[in-house]
């Protein structure tokens, strides 16, 4: 059981992960990823809102969907918990942080529509795990996508100051660093 649980977290992290390795949740990589504490703050939002989801998807795939045969509204089902996951960290953090929020804008509440997150949740159903495994994979999926993010916010910031010519200033050197970025994480295939 620890060994499953090392491997995916592993694999979720570094060789799987869902940024560089599956290309799901791109748009927050790229639009928030312009300074580290704003993408810190969507990090942590990620994680709470995948970790729970995962764990709620999972008891409603197991003992609703699948008890009753409505596994075809499997993603419609997803969506509504992801949703109101969201609506919850985004009250949460305007009402503790209003910096963060402002600074975090379109992309807070559009963490619904991350695909990462709805990703998430169905590959953990359709790679049959239990409970533990699930949280553990979502968990491990969200640090993954926490890792990306703050990598590439801090070579963005390290970037502004850099010589970088006219014609590749902004979204193609952005664009260029995260495929970079992509062939160094997949440096760590074979790992498990």
């Amino acid at each position: 059981m620890l060994g499953s649980i090392i491997t995916i977290l592993i694999s979720t992290i570094l060789v799987n992960n869902y940024i560089f390795a599956q290309f799901l949740g791109i748009c927050p990589f790229l639009g928030v990823s312009s300074k580290v504490e704003t993408a810190t703050g969507m990090g942590v939002a990620v994680t709470f809102v995948v970790v729970i989801a995962s764990a709620v998807t999972w008891l409603l795939q197991t003992f609703l969907l699948n008890q009753f045969g409505l596994e075809y509204l499997q993603t419609i089902i997803f969506i509504l918990v992801i949703a109101s996951l969201v609506q919850f960290v985004e009250m949460v953090i305007k009402k503790l942080s209003p910096s963060l929020y402002t600074a975090m804008g379109v992309f807070l509440p559009l963490i619904t529509t991350n695909c990462m997150v709805l990703g998430v949740t169905v590959l953990n159903v359709q790679n049959g795990y239990n409970l533990v495994e699930t949280v553990i994979s979502g968990f491990g999926a969200s640090v993954g996508f926490t890792i990306a993010l703050i990598l590439m916010a801090a070579l963005r910031e390290r970037l502004q100051y850099a010589n970088v010519p006219k014609a590749l200033q902004g979204v193609p050197i952005a664009l260029i660093s995260a495929g970079l970025m992509a062939l160094a994480f997949s440096g760590f295939a074979g790992l498990v």
